[in-house]
């Protein structure tokens, strides 16, 4: 690396931090929004970038416009002229659901001349709940809770998250009807899929509702009879549905962005980047067993980089993490190899806990561990690789970015 003068540490977190900064809105969203409408635009949205999103459409939209969006609690930012509402996430709560139903209200009785902006990001899956009337909020939020903790992919979540709403899947796009939509996404599922990202409310859904009563199955969620038949009734628009044909989309950022991002950084510092995947999904400890054998089979300088969303089952009582929990398997599989250094953090500066974007290791990370009494096996098994990080100083803190593209992973080879 550059001589050898570069602190592995600060290198790291410079990648991570050139890759949230490429995806921000700030950065990618005035030369993609269409000119204005004849009529009326309307403003709706959710997500964790949501009110980022909506404050960079207003300072570069040349019209009048309106409008709502929902975020996370912490993710709100002022807006002049569209209004922001803070929601809970990743479990939906009755504020995300009332600002849903608003968000129906004022995209009702619009024109051909009108145009909606529909503003998405990660985390409006959960954000832009509204349940149908056979679904009581509470058993949602059970049914989420118990999916999530399953290990399920965010397409199998998304896909029962659909058909217990009555506004994603296609149905929000529906309700737009005849104005045009033109939906911003900034994405954190794995290929950029615009079905996936919160769920795709203005997408036409290529899930059925025998789809997701099979994923509950599959992962041994169990729901009640009318729920099950609530599912069953509950379709929603396919692809093909004419009714959507003016719903566009363009994703204005994802994890191959950050990807590139950061191994600008890294070839400007002298190190050559590899990426592994900007779309990788599958167990999170699985992943960091292949990453270090990968690891321990190259010789450096060379950073590996990857990105997605990997999952986690949690049988025990930490919080899941999945980016700690991948970098503490990274660390018992390297065993205190020489010269390798890594970071896994999520964009949203959340990795399952509220002050944790993720963490950094070091060679000696076990070993410091070992000296403070921490057996991190044991803690990796209760799922509480936070308290580990925590104790060593090596969690990363960003605080909210107001950004989703979801994990990102780099592993330097000195």
């Amino acid at each position: 690396m550059s001589g050898g003068n570069v602190d592995p540490r600060r290198f790291l977190r410079a990648l991570f931090d050139a890759a949230v900064a490429a995806t921000s809105a700030e950065e990618c969203m005035s030369a993609k929004l269409p000119p204005p409408p004849a009529g009326r635009t309307i403003v709706v949205g959710a997500g964790k970038a949501a009110a980022a999103m909506a404050r960079a459409v207003e300072q570069s939209w040349p019209a009048p416009l309106s409008g709502l969006v929902v975020t996370r609690h912490g993710h709100a930012v002022p807006c002049e002229q569209i209004e922001v509402v803070e929601a809970a996430h990743p479990l939906p709560d009755a504020a995300g659901g009332e600002a849903a139903a608003r968000i129906l209200e004022l995209v009702d009785d619009l024109s051909a001349d009108d145009l909606v902006l529909c503003l998405l990001s990660g985390g409006g899956s959960a954000l832009l709940s509204c349940p149908p009337a056979w679904l009581e909020l509470e058993e949602k939020q059970r049914i989420t809770d118990r999916l999530l903790r399953s290990g399920a992919s965010i397409g199998e979540i998304n896909c029962v998250r659909k058909h217990l709403s009555a506004i994603k899947g296609g149905r929000l796009g529906l309700a737009c009807r005849p104005a045009r939509v033109v939906t911003l996404m900034i994405s954190d599922v794995p290929g950029d899929d615009p079905t996936v990202v919160a769920s795709g409310p203005t997408v036409g859904d290529p899930t059925d509702s025998d789809e997701a009563l099979a994923v509950l199955r599959r992962h041994g969620v169990d729901v009640s009879d009318e729920i099950r038949r609530g599912i069953a009734a509950s379709e929603t628009p396919s692809p093909e549905d004419p009714r959507l044909d003016r719903c566009e989309h363009v994703v204005l950022a994802g994890a191959d962005d950050a990807m590139a991002a950061a191994a600008a950084v890294a070839r400007a510092q002298g190190v050559e980047p590899v990426v592994l995947g900007a779309h990788i999904e599958g167990d999170a400890r699985a992943l960091a067993e292949e990453h270090a054998a990968q690891a321990r089979s190259t010789t450096g300088p060379l950073l590996l980089l990857s990105g997605g969303e990997t999952t986690v089952k949690v049988p025990g009582g930490g919080p899941g993490a999945r980016n700690s929990e991948y970098l503490l398997q990274l660390a018992i599989s390297l065993d205190g190899a020489r010269g390798i250094h890594g970071i896994a953090c999520d964009t949203d500066g959340i990795d399952g806990t509220e002050d944790s974007a993720g963490a950094i290791l070091s060679p000696d990370t076990l070993a410091r561990a070992a000296a403070q009494g921490l057996d991190a096996v044991a803690l990796l098994r209760d799922n509480d690789s936070y308290s580990l990080f925590a104790a060593l100083g090596d969690l990363v803190i960003t605080g909210p970015t107001r950004t989703n593209v979801n994990d990102f992973r780099a592993i330097l080879v000195d």
